[in-house]
C-alpha cells in the first residue's frame, strides 16, 4: 500500500481546521467557566463532577424583550456568555421581538450562519452578498412558520411589516458567533473613523457624517 505524499496530508489537515469554525468537543460535555486572569479562543470547562442540569437550561426566552426603543426591536441572545452549556457545541440561538415596525437592523454574524423561524407576525428579512457576487440583495416576506437562511458573514436584517408584534427564533452555527451592527460599528467606533475617510466612502457632505456619528 503506497503512502500519501505529505504535501497531501498536510492539505488535507488544513483543509479540516479551516472548516473546523469552533473547537469540537473532546468529551460529552464542556460547561463554560470564566477565568478573569487567562485568555483562550474558547471558553474553560468546568469540572464535570460539579456540573448539574441547570447549567443546560436557558430561561431567557420565556418572555418577551422590550422593544421600547429607537429601533423597536430586542435581541435576547443565548451565546455561550449566557448559555454556557452550549460550549464547544457549535450551536446557539437568539430571541428576536418586534413591535409594530420593528427593525433589526442590517448586521453581520463573522463566525455563524443564522436559521430564522417566525413564530408570530410578518416580517420582511433580506441579504446582501459580497463584492464578488456584485452584491447582490435577496429578500422574501416571512409569515408564521416559514423559515429562512442567511449564510455566514453576510449583512442581513430583518423588519417587522405587520400591524402587530412579532417574534422570531434564531439559531446560529457557532457558540459564539458574534454580531456587528453595520451602522454603530461604522458611525459609532470609538475612537471615531475619521470624517474624511466616511465622506469620501459615503460620497456625502461632512455634516451628514457628523451628523450620523452624534446618532450613537
Amino acid at each position: 500500500m503506497k503512502f500519501l505524499p505529505i504535501s497531501l496530508l498536510i492539505l488535507a489537515l488544513a483543509t479540516a481546521t479551516a472548516f473546523a469554525y469552533d473547537p469540537s468537543p473532546l468529551q460529552d460535555f464542556c460547561v463554560a467557566i470564566n477565568d478573569p486572569k487567562v485568555f483562550v479562543n474558547g471558553k474553560f470547562c468546568k469540572d464535570p463532577k460539579q456540573v448539574t442540569a441547570e447549567d443546560f437550561l436557558f430561561k431567557g426566552f420565556r418572555y418577551p424583550g422590550n422593544t421600547a426603543n429607537p429601533l423597536g426591536s430586542k435581541v435576547t441572545p443565548a451565546f455561550v456568555d449566557q448559555f454556557p452549556g452550549i460550549n464547544t457545541l457549535g450551536i446557539s440561538m437568539a430571541r428576536i421581538d418586534f413591535a409594530p415596525g420593528g427593525l433589526n437592523p442590517p448586521h453581520t454574524h463573522p463566525r455563524g450562519t443564522e436559521i430564522l423561524v417566525v413564530a408570530e407576525g410578518t416580517l420582511l428579512v433580506g441579504f446582501v452578498t459580497s463584492n464578488q457576487l456584485n452584491n447582490t440583495f435577496f429578500t422574501k416576506v416571512l409569515y408564521k412558520g416559514d423559515v429562512f437562511v442567511f449564510p455566514i458573514g453576510l449583512i442581513h436584517f430583518q423588519l417587522n411589516i405587520g400591524k402587530t408584534p412579532a417574534l422570531a427564533f434564531a439559531a446560529l452555527s457557532s457558540q459564539n458567533p458574534g454580531v456587528i451592527t453595520i451602522a454603530n460599528a461604522v458611525f459609532g467606533s470609538k475612537p471615531p473613523i475619521s470624517a474624511d475617510v466616511l465622506t469620501k466612502a459615503f460620497q456625502v457632505d461632512k455634516k451628514v457624517v457628523d451628523y450620523l456619528q452624534a446618532q450613537f
